[in-house]
């Protein structure tokens, strides 16, 4: 077992603990909003692990980006894997903010969803990209063609990433702007800062443990199934 694969069950372990925090900090040691700027001020202690999902999933969509690379370029089965974790874990994270979002909108807007909204709408596309790879990772023959196709589709999925992270600015409709802005729109001050950072960081933790956890399944699965081609060889012989 090299250094990564031994780092990835505690970074993983280490990761699921500090969200967890992260969600007990924001129900009961952060203050609320601005009750003039919200109307829903309890409603924004969901927001503590929605925004830390959302940067999550740009992180998976910018590893699927450069397996997707990695793959075109030099064939490497390493980078074909990191485009499938990069896949999954955007997929993870995607839902991710796309449960939690709407729960938070039923409450703050009214409504759940605002197909008006273009981060709302190009973050749905971004998920179900997510979504269309794993479902075709699992179910389509694997191959080159195959791995090229869905290669292509990864980097499709990752021009939608900076146009979701900078739609809040250029097209504001019903989501919120930068939250960790402290302005008369946000209402936010320095827990909610500290408490958001330190989800940053937890989701951070345990993006970088899952990636080195499914590396590590992916690589044993690849050795146990070189041996068994080499054992079906030797029957055969």
């Amino acid at each position: 077992m090299d250094n990564s694969s031994a780092l990835a069950i505690p970074l993983t372990i280490a990761g699921l603990i500090s969200v967890t925090i992260t969600a007990l900090l924001g129900f009961f040691y952060a203050p609320l909003v601005n009750a003039d700027s919200w109307n829903a001020p309890e409603a924004y202690r969901i927001l503590y692990w929605h925004v830390p999902f959302a940067w999550a999933s740009f992180l998976s969509f910018c590893l699927l980006f450069l397996g997707a690379i990695s793959w075109y370029v030099r064939r490497s089965e390493a980078g074909w894997t990191i485009l499938v974790i990069g896949s999954q874990l955007g997929l993870l994270f995607g839902l991710g903010v796309i449960i939690s979002g709407p729960i938070w909108g039923s409450v703050e807007w009214g409504v759940p969803w605002d197909w008006g909204d273009v981060r709302l709408n190009s973050y749905a596309l971004l998920t179900s990209v997510a979504l269309f790879l794993v479902m075709s990772i699992r179910s389509q023959p694997d191959g080159e063609e195959t791995r090229d196709t869905l290669a292509a589709v990864g980097l499709f999925g990752f021009v939608l990433v900076p146009v979701t992270a900078v739609a809040t600015t250029l097209w504001r409709n019903r989501h919120p702007g930068v939250i960790l802005r402290e302005s008369e729109e946000t209402g936010v001050d320095l827990e909610i800062k500290q408490v958001m950072g330190f989800g940053a960081l937890s989701f951070l933790l345990l993006f970088i443990g899952l990636v080195l956890l499914n590396y590590w399944i992916y690589t044993l699965r690849r050795e146990l199934e070189e041996e068994n081609r080499k054992i079906d060889k030797e029957v055969l012989s």
